[in-house]
């Protein structure tokens, strides 16, 4: 985004949204007035049937107050039952707020049938300092009972059906779904984890970007941090969910071989297990067909045990 012209008090901005990908618009900057001027995708908007997108706001176990967006499928029918999907975001720092994605796309999860949970825990932005930075050196700690408490309190609404739950995320949403594998008490009936850390020694040992463990998990493990023993590794002994845990070769940020670490863990624990392993992406699919596959890979797993 930049300005039109400094003088005139307008302001020329993107403009997006959970059911509308990037548009431009114009900010009238003395009352805050927004207008859209682009339609690029506006005839395929026209034949699809968007979500309703809500904000909730849930009572964690310490008594906060965490802010979720759901996001319904389209002819959402309160009387029925639906199965429930936890959005677990990468980072761990940054929004999550109105955004689009061609893959973690909630519209299309929602099209799916599946309602989408997506909690702003503890170390996202937009909330206070505080609450951003409290996440560092505490990875299975606040954030995880967030999620916990926003999956608890969404199952108990009428149409959500409590016994097909599933959690899924990427990075550091992809580590989260790894340690809650370890934690959930059988709350979840799905998992997929998309490169997630899976051991914290040996991916501070070839992670090609130190200065985030170094602060996160405070240095390295021969320093013997408390934080390691957040390492889902430590809690393989308690998977018994379906997972299907996904990784490009190219990922330097995680290593590809945290993946392989967690799948054959699932694999000798007999937890019903599949690895999609792209040779040619890296922390993010970005080539169309890889993400066509990505696409259908996610959904064939969920509908399997979701459904």
């Amino acid at each position: 985004m930049g300005p039109l012209n400094l003088k005139s008090g307008v302001l020329l901005a993107g403009l997006v949204s959970m059911s509308m990908a990037p548009e431009i618009s114009v900010v009238d900057m003395s009352t805050g007035a927004v207008k859209q001027i682009s339609f690029i995708n506006k005839p395929i908007y026209d034949s699809i049937k968007m979500g309703k997108v809500e904000e909730k706001y849930f009572k964690t176990k310490d008594n906060k107050d965490l802010q979720c967006w759901i996001i319904y499928p389209p002819d959402f029918n309160p009387s029925k039952k639906y199965p429930a999907l936890l959005y677990c975001k990468g980072g761990p720092q940054g929004p999550l707020d109105q955004s689009w994605s061609y893959r973690w796309n909630y519209q299309m999860m929602a099209a799916k049938g599946y309602i989408v949970i997506a909690p702003n825990r503890r170390g996202d932005s937009g909330f206070g300092q505080a609450w951003k930075e409290q996440i560092s050196g505490d990875y299975g700690g606040a954030n995880m009972q967030d999620y916990l408490d926003a999956t608890d309190a969404m199952a108990k609404e009428p149409y959500v059906d409590a016994g097909r739950l599933g959690a899924v995320g990427a990075s550091y949403g992809g580590y989260s779904v790894f340690y809650l594998a370890g934690i959930h008490g059988g709350r979840f009936k799905a998992f997929i984890s998309h490169c997630g850390m899976f051991d914290f020694t040996s991916w501070y040992g070839s992670t090609e970007e130190l200065w985030f463990p170094d602060k996160d998990i405070e240095g390295p493990y021969w320093n013997h941090a408390k934080s390691y023993n957040f390492s889902p590794h430590l809690r393989v002994d308690s998977w018994n969910t379906p997972i299907l845990i996904i990784t490009g070769a190219n990922d330097f940020r995680i290593p590809y071989t945290q993946s392989l670490e967690a799948f054959q863990a699932a694999q000798l624990h007999g937890v019903p297990s599949r690895l999609l392993f792209f040779e040619d992406e890296y922390h993010f699919v970005t080539r169309p067909q890889n993400s066509i596959i990505w696409q259908r890979e996610f959904f064939e797993w969920l509908d399997t045990y979701l459904k």
